[in-house]
């Protein structure tokens, strides 16, 4: 199902800038979401990418490379790449479709600095369905209550620059895109507030998904009270992704140490 960025072998810059202090931080904070997401489930083989903008340079961004299962990436096997398809720094390449798409969002989406696509099971499965994916009936999803937008066009692997060009597009002013007929796409201003993101959505689409299962209707949040939990949530929602991120990376400095190698 994944595909090999047809690029050839990758150049290694020697630039100090990507040696900072701040991009080392970076690369081991995106190096903790992919092994958080392997440990929850919420991979897929070798398939599904996160990325993050390099702090100071707008014009690279780290992402996982081909052929590495999330549950193997540590810090320093996280790629750097420009927007035209090159590896900067790092061994390997990214996987096709995580070029085409992270690298349209990042470039045409700038508010985008972390891009985190999956095809997790609980809220891929609200993509495979007919209407709004979310039906604002938990607390949970009433993090995400005016921050969704559905991609209802559905057009194979994105596999060129128009399909991550239209890709990019209908993401509008949302945070979550829910990619119908494939999965879905977080996009954060850092990595804590991408995985924070990310994680509940997968638990608000799988409280969800047991609620629909037990054969009665649903109760939704009247819109005033979602608008005003929602509101309610924001206030802390920056240090809470902050100290969650804080606390994945602590959980793995004790059971996973080498995800910070």
């Amino acid at each position: 199902m994944a595909h090999a960025l047809g690029a050839s072998a990758p150049a290694i810059l020697r630039n100090s800038d990507l040696d900072s202090e701040a991009v080392r931080a970076a690369r081991v904070d995106l190096a903790a979401c992919f092994r958080m997401a392997a440990r929850l489930g919420m991979h897929e083989g070798i398939c599904n990418h996160f990325s993050l903008v390099v702090p100071g340079r707008d014009d690279l961004f780290l992402v996982n490379p081909y052929g590495w299962a999330f549950s193997e990436v540590t810090a320093s096997r996280l790629l750097i790449c420009d927007y035209e398809g090159n590896v900067v720094a790092g061994e390997g390449v990214p996987e096709a479709t995580a070029f085409f798409i992270h690298a349209r969002v990042h470039k045409n989406v700038p508010r985008a600095k972390a891009c985190f696509h999956t095809h997790m099971p609980n809220a891929t499965a609200l993509a495979m369905v007919e209407g709004p994916p979310l039906l604002w009936a938990g607390q949970s999803s009433l993090k995400f209550y005016g921050r969704t937008v559905v991609d209802d066009d559905y057009n194979g692997l994105a596999l060129d620059t128009a399909e991550g060009d239209r890709i990019a597009a209908s993401i509008g002013d949302a945070d979550i895109v829910f990619m119908r007929n494939h999965g879905v796409m977080v996009c954060g201003r850092n990595a804590a507030e991408a995985w924070d993101d990310l994680y509940y959505l997968e638990r608000a689409a799988e409280a969800q998904r047991l609620a629909c299962s037990m054969g009665r209707p649903l109760k939704p949040v009247p819109p005033d009270i979602a608008a005003k939990t929602y509101a309610q949530m924001q206030e802390g929602d920056r240090e809470s992704a902050r100290l969650f991120l804080d606390s994945v990376k602590r959980i793995l400095a004790k059971e996973e140490p080498d995800f910070a190698d």
